[in-house]
């Protein structure tokens, strides 16, 4: 029996090797969806938004937002928010509120979230100040759990190291490098104020413990009040591709050129980002929002709200040549409003691990800021 059972483990895997090397016959289909956060007022908190999700190197799943205290605005008071899942996200812990800014006008903006495979820490980037709105300088700003997400350092102030810029990360998630260049290096790309906006990335080679600023693709004009159809690049996703490139996705915020995705590589692990390696990805149709992006044993996949105008039509796609093109066939996550999202998936051996991706975003049935939700993904739901 033992022997039967292992055989058929290892007739699924094959299976599911066969599926992603042909590629073609990927076909996700929802195994299952749980609300997270529900906005509403109740309690200490007001409004959920900024939705993070990432798996831990024990295996544990992560997930994140920003919790409004008072109102749905970007510029308050609130918390970063936290829930674990030990069992690949079947259930949940209570919330737990991992950092409070108090009463700050202009309080924190949560930004990206990177694991280090080779010390197991956690660590959250996010800002202080940052629309400099009753306060200023703009602060970047860092806390880590080194056991497995239950408890958290006091927070760091990363300008001593990164100087006053404005800067917020993501959102989303910052990447360790797996191939060269510069392997083991954390990179956390995110944004800058809006009127010095672009897209920035803050390098780290010795596990967060210093950082600095490496690649950059500025604002036109740079530092100056924008209009309609200027170029400003706005939040953005990196993701490390097998060749070692890291292709980040932007937001384009004025729609310069289309209403659609900027793309971005870097070919020397997030040290620069040339505008020779810049492209407008007009199959990823956007209104200007922040999306999610992951890769996944070859497979690049994309979800943001597939709509030109409006948070709509919460759509994952998914490219079978590094986001050159994109497969036809889409998964439509959720028809209404719908906002930020964030993918992740777990890089272990199990043939669960093969199958599933998740995401967490942002939907709602008026607005899309009512509620945070998380879908697991079968990938293969035809195998």
């Amino acid at each position: 029996m033992d022997f039967i059972r292992q055989f058929g483990v290892v007739l699924v895997i094959a299976v599911l090797s066969g599926a992603r090397a042909d590629k073609l016959q990927i076909d996700p289909l929802i195994y299952e969806e749980q609300l997270l956060w529900v906005s509403g007022g109740a309690g200490l908190v007001n409004t959920y938004r900024i939705p993070l999700l990432t798996f831990t190197t024990r295996g544990s799943l992560l997930a994140f937002s920003e919790a409004r205290k008072t109102s749905s605005f970007d510029i308050g008071a609130k918390f970063i928010a936290l829930r674990r899942s030990t069992d690949r996200g079947a259930t949940w812990s209570p919330t737990s509120f991992i950092v409070d800014d108090g009463s700050l006008v202009d309080g924190l903006n949560l930004g990206s979230v990177v694991v280090d495979e080779e010390t197991g820490a956690v660590i959250v980037i996010y800002s202080l100040c940052f629309h400099r709105y009753h306060c200023k300088p703009s602060i970047t700003m860092m806390v880590q759990s080194l056991d497995d997400g239950f408890t958290w350092s006091a927070p760091r102030n990363l300008n001593p190291q990164l100087g006053l810029m404005s800067f917020l990360a993501g959102p989303g998630f910052g990447i360790q490098k797996r191939h060269p260049p510069a392997v083991g290096r954390l990179v956390v790309c995110g944004h800058g104020s809006l009127a010095g906006d672009g897209v920035f990335c803050i390098l780290s080679d010795d596990h967060g413990n210093t950082w600095r600023y490496g690649g950059e693709l500025k604002s036109i004009p740079y530092n100056q009040p924008k209009n309609d159809l200027d170029f400003e690049p706005d939040e953005c996703q990196p993701v490390e591709l097998d060749d070692g490139s890291i292709v980040i996705n932007v937001r384009n915020q004025n729609h310069y050129h289309c209403r659609c995705r900027i793309v971005v590589r870097s070919l020397d692990g997030g040290e620069s980002l040339p505008v020779e390696e810049l492209v407008f990805d007009h199959t990823l149709e956007d209104s200007a929002v922040a999306a999610g992006a992951l890769e996944k044993e070859g497979v690049l996949y994309f979800t943001n709200p597939a709509n030109a105008n409006s948070r709509v039509n919460l759509t994952l796609r998914w490219s079978l040549n590094r986001g050159k093109s994109w497969v036809k066939d889409t998964l439509k996550i959720w028809a209404g409003p719908s906002g930020y999202s964030c993918i992740t998936s777990l890089k272990g051996n199990e043939t669960v691990d093969h199958k599933y991706i998740y995401v967490i975003y942002e939907k709602g049935q008026k607005d899309y800021f009512e509620s945070i939700s998380l879908v697991k993904i079968d990938l293969y739901s035809d195998q």
